[in-house]
């Protein structure tokens, strides 16, 4: 419902809006039923639903469809990646999946308890997030050279989609400002009935019986929240360019009072730190006036 002091819609309007209604509703009751929850990147991305459908299905090929890599250690490959910009949101997600698809629980005690196999990755996962220019043919020669460590052409590809995937998607969780789910275990919702220990696929379940029926009535509920927030937007179209730098200067002044992060959460440290190695490699310009350009790795 809109509130009372918004005009109302011209009819062309009115259809847009309803159609764009619908097609994210269907689309958090299919998120609903194959994920078993409608996490908060998928309520941000909700406000533009052509945009979220092409997300999802590329999630869906990265995550769940055929690939040389077994289910759990794409997690785990999306937890090292989200950890390397320390985002306890995603590394906090991609560990319930870990553990869903089957993920040894060790694992997850710290990137020194993963297999070397995955360990091997770290080198490139920071060069990826910080400083891409950095990487050559040496350090791909160096995963793919034949040992028992070694990685397959194929697995490597896909390893490395799924690192930069999710360095971009850490960028766009900070950049939207997106917080932990109310429930952080099970997120809104139910979770899947049991892990798939073997990599496999899960079976369909379909929408049937009481399932079905809560999922549509989550959903119903994830949707007027979206109609407030709308509408909380449209209100703050209206607001006057001296409220505006009004509430901007008051924005200043509190940002002043807020305690530097490195006072702040000492649980990162212990939850998301522990699957970096080399913590303080972080972002360098890649090349100063003065300075000579660094080498680059150009494989087209």
């Amino acid at each position: 419902a809109r509130s009372p002091s918004s005009p109302p819609l011209p009819p062309s309007r009115q259809i847009l809006q309803e159609g764009a209604e619908s097609s994210q509703r269907r689309l958090l009751i299919e998120a609903f039923v194959s994920a078993g929850r409608v996490d908060n990147i998928a309520m941000v991305m909700g406000l533009h639903p052509q945009y979220l459908s092409s997300f999802w299905k590329t999630q869906c090929l990265l995550l769940r469809m055929d690939g040389p890599l077994p289910y759990h250690k794409r997690h785990y490959i999306a937890i090292m990646a989200a950890a390397r910009h320390q985002c306890s949101y995603l590394v906090g997600l991609h560990m319930e999946e870990f553990l869903q698809v089957g993920g040894n629980p060790a694992w997850l005690q710290g990137l020194h308890c993963a297999p070397q196999k995955l360990r091997n990755l770290n080198e490139i996962n920071k060069l990826l997030a910080h400083r891409p220019w950095l990487i050559t043919k040496e350090h791909i020669e160096a995963l793919l050279k034949t040992g028992e460590d070694s990685w397959s052409l194929a697995e490597l590809v896909q390893a490395l989609v799924l690192l930069t995937h999710y360095h971009s998607l850490a960028s766009f969780v900070f950049g939207c400002g997106i917080n932990p789910e109310e429930e952080q275990d099970g997120g809104h919702g139910c979770r899947p009935p049991s892990p798939h220990s073997d990599g496999g696929p899960a079976p369909d379940d379909g929408v049937g019986g009481s399932g079905g029926k809560d999922a549509v009535r989550e959903v119903e509920a994830l949707m007027e929240r979206m109609k407030l927030l709308r509408e909380s937007q449209q209100e703050e179209e209206a607001v006057t360019q001296e409220e505006m730098a009004t509430r901007f200067e008051l924005e200043k002044t509190e940002s002043l009072l807020v305690a530097p992060s490195d006072l702040a959460d000492h649980s990162l440290q212990s939850s998301v730190l522990c699957f970096v190695e080399d913590p303080e490699f972080s972002y360098k310009d890649f090349t100063r006036r003065g300075e000579q350009a660094p080498p680059t790795f150009r494989a087209q």
